[in-house]
């Protein structure tokens, strides 16, 4: 292909008809390939960032000395009876290293976030110009590294060295979604975007599943007294992935210097010209313009703040209202997160088959996914204010609606790869620093509503609303989310100028009303 880059750097599809025959493309599409092995480490990635994020939660009840800290009354309801089973009593013997007040502790516990979310729109604008791979291999080697340091600033600098190095762990980790975003754009087809969208993206919640449990294990039993292991053993797995990340992995499948070339031939048929020499500016104004932008954004803002009062703010209630700590058991503790991780594998696959059997096209399979995701779990939030004193039923609600949430990763998490291709790092960006800084209004909203009377009616309150959240922000994407490429991914830039030859006619995948391959080009894209 490298006699046709003096065209403006165009290659027209009609001087690459082979790309349509099945000799090529149809083996590609089934086989395992390099893309595949792309996904893998993307989704290594992803689990990589949240047992860095998640691990401090645990490693800080050995660090501190509980019985040295005047715990606080907590105020419980006496509605439901007492119970003698899952109290949280075998904290009370620890005896850690540390003198920490629960504020100090929750200062510790939030450093890390911070230094992730002012990170995300710089890393997306970034990787836009200079490409994605790097920033992510590079940030999360940084996050790894400093794993290391956090016996050492947490003993000998105290607790504000310790804010420090999380802060930069933060920082580092700043790039994992806008950047896996950019890149699944680069590599990944049209209609496998749902299943392998959902696939990297349910990292997360795996990632926590092999968390919580290890890092208790290490804590108990690890070298160094315990809690440091924590710290050097996935400090070790985060290094040796992003070692291999950057050695291993490429940008694009054009600069890949091994992929096989029907494979790649493959990709960038499918993509129509994705990849590009020249990269327009960002349109900022039709991006502001944008309703199935906006229909994004505020799932996204829905997804966080409902998540958040799942996650966080159940297990609070079946504490103080059903006497029952959920956090004591560790089967219970990760039930959700592994209901999450198999049902979001599971509605993606659903959702290509939808895409690849012609039946439903893309923005209908993205709103009925995102459906799921997220009216599934406003109802489970609305039965649990309803459970009463039902400790079983109410895990059972938990462990459904967070499962079901899991429909997300099909529908509106994997959305921006289908507007936009293009910019799909920086509107991810964009839509995830500020859903995550709407998941800070979850617990700050539940504190008000429940201070000094945590009732069952109160909590009602906080389960409604955020049950509420939930169905006014996926209504608002079902009304006005697209599965098509819009105008401002500017698709002119893949345009042959003088068009001469017919190329074999292949339907557009990604919902453009049918469009075809026939007058698209296939840019040419160097590192």
């Amino acid at each position: 292909m490298a006699e046709n880059r003096d065209r403006s750097n165009h290659v027209l599809v009609w001087e690459q008809a082979e790309m349509a025959t099945d000799e090529g493309i149809i083996p590609a599409a089934k086989r395992f390939g390099t893309r595949h092995y792309i996904v893998f480490m993307l989704f290594l990635g992803m689990a990589n960032a949240y047992v860095m994020r998640t691990n401090m939660s645990v490693a800080i009840v050995a660090m501190v000395n509980q019985t040295a800290i005047e715990k606080e009354s907590e105020v419980l309801d006496d509605e439901c009876p007492d119970t003698d089973y899952g109290e949280d009593n075998h904290d009370s013997g620890q005896d850690g290293e540390f003198i920490w007040s629960t504020s100090m502790q929750g200062y510790i516990l939030s450093s890390f976030f911070y230094g992730y979310v002012i990170t995300q729109i710089p890393f997306g604008l970034l990787a836009k110009k200079y490409g994605a791979m790097r920033f992510l291999g590079w940030g999360m080697l940084i996050n790894s590294v400093f794993a290391f340091v956090v016996p050492v600033a947490a003993r000998q600098g105290g607790a504000g060295w310790l804010i420090v190095v999380r802060f930069i762990q933060g920082l580092g980790e700043g790039p994992i979604v806008p950047c896996t975003h950019a890149m699944l754009a680069k590599w990944i087809p049209p209609n496998e975007r749902s299943r392998v969208g959902s696939i990297v993206y349910s990292g997360a919640q795996f990632g926590t599943v092999i968390s919580m449990p290890l890092s208790g294990l290490l804590a108990d039993h690890g070298f160094d007294g315990g809690w440091p292991s924590i710290f050097y053993v996935f400090g070790i797995i985060g290094t040796v992935w992003s070692i291999a990340f950057l050695l291993t992995c490429h940008e694009d499948p054009v600069t890949h210097p091994s992929i096989r070339e029907d494979e790649k031939k493959y990709i960038q048929q499918s993509l129509w010209g994705n990849a590009s020499v020249h990269i327009p500016p960002i349109p900022w104004t039709s991006i502001a313009k944008s309703l199935p932008f906006y229909a994004i954004l505020l799932a996204h803002l829905g997804q966080n703040y409902g998540y958040e009062t799942l996650m966080t703010e159940l297990p609070t209630y079946m504490k103080q209202v059903l006497r029952f700590s959920i956090k004591t058991n560790g089967v219970l503790s990760a039930l959700p997160y592994l209901a999450m991780w198999l049902f979001s594998i599971v509605v993606g696959w659903v959702a290509d088959w939808m895409l690849t059997s012609g039946r439903v096209n893309h923005t209908w399979t993205r709103k009925i996914s995102n459906s799921i995701g997220q009216y599934g779990p406003a109802i489970a939030l609305i039965v649990a204010s309803y459970t009463g004193c039902s400790r079983a039923l109410t895990v059972a609600i938990l462990t459904i609606g967070v499962g079901l949430n899991g429909g997300i990763y099909a529908g509106f998490k994997i959305n921006h790869l289908d507007i936009t291709p293009r910019y799909a790092g920086v509107l991810m960006a964009f839509t995830n620093c500020s859903a995550n800084l709407a998941g800070l209004l979850a617990p700050i909203a539940a504190g008000n509503i429940i201070e000094g009377k945590p009732t069952i009616a109160q909590w009602r309150i906080v389960f409604v609303i955020a049950a509420c959240v939930y169905l006014f922000t996926a209504t608002f994407y079902n009304v006005f989310a697209s599965g098509a490429r819009q105008f401002w991914d500017d698709p002119e830039n893949d345009e042959p100028q003088k068009p001469s030859i017919e190329a074999p006619a292949h339907s557009e995948a990604n919902g453009n009303n049918g469009t075809t391959l026939t007058h698209r080009t296939m840019n040419e894209q160097t590192s």
